[in-house]
Parts: C-alpha cells; structure tokens; sequence
C-alpha cells in the first residue's frame, strides 16, 4: 500500500497524522502549528529558541495533542527520534533576515545547510514526507518579472555577505530535489515571499513588524535606500494554508513553488501606509544601505512571484489583503508591553 493511498484512507477515514515541525516556535511554524492542531492534527517542533521564541507557542502547550522540544537540531539521535515519530515533516527551522544574515554569515550557511542536510537524511531513512521551506531570496538579482520557479537564479559575488544566504537555501532545494531524484524519498520545496503577520519580530530586519513598531512609538519611519524597492507581502495564514495543501497534495514531490501574494507596493508607500493605519505622526526617513547594512550590501528592485504553478497544483490564491494584514500586525504589536522594534 503506497503512501499516497494510505494518506487518502486516513483523512476518509478522519484519523490525524503526526507532524514535526522543525523551527516550530518561529513565526510561521508556531502558526503552522497552530493550523494543524485546528484540524486535529498531532504537532511536534523543535527549535533552540535562537530566533523562535517560547512565547510564540505558548498558547498551544494546554493542547494534549502538541508537543514542544527544546534542543538543536544537530542532536541527530535526537531528530531522528522525532522524524521517526511523525508522518510527515515541516523544515523550517533556517537562519532568518536580512540583519542577521548580514552580521552572521558563518551561522547562516552552517544552520542552513547543515540543518537541511540532517532533516532530509533522517526523513529518507523512513521514508517520511519532508515539506522544505525556502526563500525568494534564491532569484538573488534576476530582472525576470514575475519570478517563476523554473526561471535563473542570478546571484551577487561570494564577496557580498548577503548573497550567502540565498546560495544556502538554493543548495538547501537541490539537496531536496536530488534525494527525491536519486533516492526517491518524497520531498518538495515551498519558496516563501516575504511572509508577514503577528508574532514576526523586527529584530532580524523584517520591514513590516518594524515600520509599525515605529510608528505606535512615534519615531521615524526608516527606509532604507529610496524606498522605490518593491516587495509582495503574504499574510501568514495564507503562507500557512498553502503550505498544508502542498503537504495534503498528491501532486507536486520532487517540485518547487512560489508562495506568495502577487500584489505589489513599494517600500516608501509601504511606510506611507503603515503610517495612515496607525494614525501615526512619525515622519518618514530615508537610511542608506551602507548606513543599515555595511558597503557591501545588494538589494533587489523588485521581487514578484507567479502562483500560476501552485494555483495549477492546488488551486491556491492568497485571500488577506494588504491592508488587513498590516492591520493583524498593528493590533498585534498594541498588545505587547513595550511594543518591540
């Protein structure tokens, strides 16, 4: 009986499977979790707490049907215990942000790939479906608007730090897709674009959670270079729905997909916006790139994905508008005491 079939038996006949979460107090995985505890699901992550954080799933501990390990993922006796447990396993324990990949380059290619690496190996041994989260970080510099998935990546030289993590997470997906070719264990890639919602921190450079968190302190509002880049910002609940249905497909092993929102705006207007929906005084300022970053930071103009791939596989299209998701991060950041950067 081949796993495909026995996944239709199990949810015809409502039974749950056991997930594990890798990176799983992060920001999506805690929401993943979150999702697949709401279906009826058994939900398993682990995460060092390096970037996730113990609050993000602290709501979830009372479920019986959840559990939470604190520990590296370089304990391989320990992840293979986990992968042996679950039915299917969620990667997306990574190194997370523009700052952090720029300040600490050697963590992010060991975190990545060696990460990736353990996870796929333990996961093949069983034959265990393995979900890998990537980045639009992987079209690096390319001009090919909208990005689609079997499109160039086109990367900045070794010199340039950040192009260090999109190199990581690209070997992350031929890594994913050459066990399935040569080892036939099921596995496929989701290249998340720019996801936001509650929980996101600011403190690894993620725009949105910091625009708002400036301006309900009243500060100004930094853009960095002129503001006239231009990103597609995805609520997190959509990012989590397209995730699980790429999980529940029978289509799509040994496939990469886009998932993202297509609605573009640019960083200037994005501060503008964040600014009105705030209600906010703070002026807008313009910080340049060597100034946030160091001289040796690139940026992409544009990063705008096409979902015709993932609207073909499983009929997906993001459903939260701009400005509801902005407003889910605002009404989220009012609740906190301090309100964080």
């Amino acid at each position: 009986m081949g796993p495909v079939y026995l996944r239709r038996i199990l949810r015809t006949r409502e039974f749950a499977l056991h997930y594990l979460i890798t990176g799983g107090a992060g920001f999506i995985g805690s929401h993943l979790a979150e999702a697949l505890l709401d279906r009826g699901d058994t939900v398993t992550v682990i995460d060092d707490l390096s970037t996730g954080s113990a609050r993000n799933i602290a709501g979830l501990k009372e479920n019986p049907r959840f559990r939470s390990v604190v520990a590296s993922m370089t304990d391989a006796p320990l992840l293979g215990e986990l992968v042996d447990a679950a039915d299917q396993i969620f990667h997306l324990a990574a190194a997370v942000g523009v700052k952090l990949v720029v300040e600490s380059p050697v963590r992010t290619i060991e975190t990545n790939l060696g990460c990736t690496e353990l996870v796929l190996a333990a996961a093949c041994r069983k034959h265990k479906k393995i979900l890998i989260a990537s980045t639009s970080e992987v079209y690096g510099k390319s001009n090919r608007i909208p990005f689609r998935e079997d499109g160039d990546l086109v990367l900045g030289p070794t010199s340039r730090g950040r192009w260090s993590y999109a190199c990581s997470k690209a070997i992350d997906e031929f890594l994913a897709i050459a066990y399935w070719r040569e080892r036939r264990c099921p596995t496929l890639v989701a290249r998340f674009f720019n996801t936001v919602g509650p929980r996101q921190t600011g403190r690894y450079g993620m725009v949105v959670p910091r625009f708002v968190g400036q301006a309900l302190r009243g500060e100004p509002i930094t853009v960095y270079g002129d503001g006239q880049q231009s990103r597609c910002l995805t609520h997190v609940s959509d990012a989590v729905r397209a995730a699980i249905g790429l999980m529940d497909s029978d289509r799509g092993v040994g496939e990469v997909f886009n998932v993202g929102s297509d609605e573009e705006i640019r960083m200037v207007e994005l501060a503008e916006r964040v600014r009105r929906l705030t209600e906010s005084e703070s002026d807008i300022v313009f910080v340049p790139y060597r100034e946030a970053y160091g001289d040796d930071f690139e940026d992409m103009p544009r990063r705008v994905p096409s979902l015709e791939k993932i609207r073909a596989a499983i009929g997906y299209a993001p459903r939260v508008g701009l400005d509801e998701t902005l407003r889910s991060v605002i009404a989220y950041h009012r609740s906190l005491e301090p309100t964080p950067a």
